[in-house]
Formats: C-alpha cells, structure tokens, sequence
C-alpha cells in the first residue's frame, strides 16, 4: 500500500510540473523538478492508508497522530411465528460507526473516540439526552505493562461485550448478553498486564464509574458501580489479539486458551439493566451485581467459546404508588456456547446455542422457566474482519412457558455485510 502511495505522489508531482511547463513556455522558468528531498517531505505530510488499520495522519516529529476508521453493518431479516407467518422484518443499516484513535504530544498520551450514527446505535437515553456518543476516552500508557483511562467506553465485564461488533462470527451477539451486559459506562479505568514464566500471561482490568450508563447526564441519588475483571492465558497470548475477536480466523499453529471471570457492583441504580434500561419509576434505586466468566479455546480453524453471566438483586420488585408491581428487574443467569471452524479459503461455520434461565420470582413473572435460542451461521471472510458476510438461521423456544409467556418470534433469519476500513 505505501508503494501505491509513493508511485501515485511521483506521478501526480511529474504531471503537475509537466503541466506548469507547458502553460509558461514562453516565460524564463526554472525546469528542476522536485529534488528527493522535497518528494520524501511531501511523502512524509501524506495519509497513510491500510487496509483494516484505517486512515493515519501523523506530524513530522510524531508527537501527535490521528487514526480514523470507518465500519458499516448492512442488515435484512425476517422473523416467523409458530405457523410460519411473517411477525417481523428488518432491513436497514443496523451499525454506522466512525472512530478516531491517536496520541498528542507523547504516544504515552492516547485517545479514542467512536461515534453510532445508526438508530440501533443510538438507542435514545431515558432521560432525553444525545446517545450518538459510544466511546470517548483519554489514556496514560506509561509502558506495555499498565495503563490508565478517563472517560466513557465498554465496561470489562463479559467477554461478549468486551468483543467488537466488528468482529462477531454471526450477525450480532446472544440474547444472553442482550439481557446481562453492563455495557458502557463513564468514569476512570486501569489494566495491568503481565507475564509469568515463558508463556503464561495474566491481566487485571478494573473501572470505578457513574452505574448509570453512556452519556447518562445528571443522577442525583444513584451510587458508583465497581468492576474488575482477570484474564488468564495459560498457553500464551492470542495471535493478532484473538481474544477479543470470534472465531480463528488467524488459524492459531499451537493451541490457545483464555479462561476469565469478572464481576461488577452497581450502587442504587436508578435502571432496570443498571448502566441500560429503562428508568426505575418514582425515582427508585436498586443495587444490582453481575457476574461474568467465559473460557475461549482456539486452534488451526476450530474455535469453542462459551460464557455464562448472571444477576443479583436483593429487592428486585419496583411497586407503585398504589402497592402494585410495575417493574421487575431480571434475575437469573444465562449462558451461551459456540463453536465454529474456518476453513483455508475463509469461509466458516458456525453453531450457538443460548439459554436464559431466570430465578423462580423472575420465572414466574416471566411465565418461562429457560427462553433458547439455537443458532447456525455461515461467514465469508473476503479481507478478514473488514469485509465479511454473514448469514444466520435461528429457532427460538421456551420451557416451562405459562399464559404470562407471549411470543411470535419461533424462527429467524439474517443476512449482513460488513465493511470496514
């Protein structure tokens, strides 16, 4: 890429002096081209392009750089109830996102910043406010070892959410995840990373943050909410930074294993989800905790994953003013498996199956004692991660159901594009 990028600089220089001749023939001119010195300059103020790394712009002296990329998710689906018919469709460009990283001054001074466009992305705060904001974070990394950050990003709770959207293996994450992630958060952050003997490598990441969730303005009586979270790799590090993307897309040569486990307390939240949710009414409060841990496995193609997340509440009914329950936070746990293969020309299967299993208040509320979702996918990956397609089949089901258990949503089917540069 930086070859292109040179060859089209010295054609564009050689067409550009070509031009300027030919309009002043008749005037005295001074015919040198460019010397190497004024080309290398020239080269050197250019935007550095590759392909998955994005668009780079960095000064002379390297004390400031910017890094911008660009990820677009297009999505169609269709939904069908116990007897086939159509309940839901979809189709839209479910994720536009734009993300700016770089350092200022000293690359022990970075920053990131990432920004949704789409409605999906943007999901709107219950207390009014702005929510196309996703990331906007300021670190100190003084060395490879420890780091530590001050703004609003991904709380380092289950690996599902940890992972990129970008580098999913099906068209988007388990209903697992959807109903237990804690999601984003503001606040300060820090991670630790080491290495024990030749190959065993550990991290320890926690965040001291609002609880109320992204760009989440104003909250007069909720607490903080307190995460941590410890990653082991027994057998070494992943290639590429496997861990936080799905599947083997990379082929590890010798076997990988990542085993971690992460947990988070939310004082007084003020939302069903704690950092997500809608509103708790009349202003109530809930301490909520979760718990997270999850062991990814990878080697030559095949890929196992699975992660298991749950909640906590102590008084989980929300009544109103007239003693009647208008609101129930979810309790339970879940748990989700996948597995998949990528074969050498990139194109993968993959197989998960999720299950929500709520607590006996929370079943009974529910009207279900497990809610299953099993799923296949079929991917291929053109330029690995950022330029894939996937396409998806689920079936949905329930056991234990009563009358309180509504639902038309049996199968579903998905088709996505991704592109990202």
């Amino acid at each position: 890429m930086k070859k292109v990028i040179l060859l089209s600089a010295l054609c564009a220089v050689l067409i550009f002096n070509a031009g300027a001749n030919a309009q002043v023939a008749d005037t005295p001119k001074d015919t040198t081209l460019y010397t190497d010195a004024e080309v290398t300059e020239l080269l050197r103020n250019m935007p550095n392009v590759e392909v998955g790394k994005g668009v780079s712009v960095s000064s002379k002296d390297n004390k400031y750089k910017l890094t911008m990329r660009l990820r677009l998710q297009g999505m169609v689906g269709v939904t069908l109830d116990d007897d086939w018919g159509v309940s839901k469709t979809e189709a839209s460009i479910k994720r536009l996102h734009m993300r700016f990283d770089g350092h200022v001054f000293t690359p022990k001074v970075a920053y990131s910043i990432q920004l949704g466009y789409t409605p999906y992305d943007a999901k709107d705060l219950p207390d009014g406010g702005i929510n196309i904001l996703r990331d906007a974070m300021i670190y100190y990394i003084p060395s490879a070892s420890w780091n530590i950050g001050f703004g609003q990003t991904k709380l380092r709770g289950g690996r599902a959410n940890i992972n990129s959207s970008s580098a999913l293996q099906f068209v988007d994450r388990s209903i697992v995840n959807s109903q237990f992630s804690i999601d984003r958060d503001f606040g300060i952050w820090g991670e630790f990373h080491n290495k024990i003997g030749k190959q065993f490598n550990y991290a320890i990441k926690a965040s001291i943050t609002t609880g109320d969730g992204r760009n989440f303005t104003v909250s007069q009586k909720s607490g903080l909410a307190y995460t941590a979270r410890v990653e082991l790799y027994p057998l070494g590090k992943f290639k590429s930074r496997g861990e936080v993307s799905e599947g083997d897309f990379y082929r590890e040569s010798t076997p990988k294993l990542a085993i971690s486990g992460a947990y988070s307390y939310n004082d007084r939240a003020g939302r069903v989800q704690g950092q997500k949710g809608s509103l708790l009414i009349d202003d109530s409060r809930r301490s909520l905790q979760s718990w997270f841990a999850d062991v990814i496995f990878k080697y030559q193609g095949f890929a196992f994953y699975t992660d298991f997340m749950g909640r906590l509440c102590n008084n989980p009914v929300v009544k109103d003013s007239n003693g009647e329950i208008a609101q129930r936070i979810y309790t339970g746990w879940g748990v989700n498996v996948q597995a998949s293969y990528t074969f050498r020309k990139n194109w993968e299967v993959a197989v998960r199956h999720s299950s929500l299993l709520p607590d006996a208040p929370t079943a009974t509320y529910e009207g279900y004692d497990s809610k299953n979702q099993a799923t296949v996918a079929v991917s291929k990956y053109f330029i690995g991660h950022n330029l894939k397609v996937h396409a998806d089949f689920s079936y949905n089901y329930a056991t234990g159901t009563t009358a309180n258990y509504l639902s038309n949503e049996r199968w579903q089917a998905r088709l996505s594009v991704d592109v990202g540069i």
